[in-house]
């Protein structure tokens, strides 16, 4: 399946979910939101939430300063 990860096209095997994407492009040891088709995936259910073709995915990581 094809999806679009923060605007680039990625191809992924069926099935994958938002905590296996967020691994896979080694963010899992990072805080980070990820929004599904601009709906906010919580992170109590980013390992549940299955991708489908076509999926728009935005994975924001929290960067601090002052």
């Amino acid at each position: 399946m094809r999806i679009t990860v923060n605007g680039e096209p990625v191809d992924l095997p069926e099935g994958v979910t938002v905590a296996e994407l967020i691994a896979q492009i080694g963010l899992s040891t990072t805080i980070c939101a990820a929004e599904v088709n601009r709906n906010l995936v919580p992170k109590r259910d980013q390992d549940t939430r299955e991708l489908r073709d076509g999926d728009a995915v935005e994975i924001v990581t929290l960067v601090g300063g002052g």
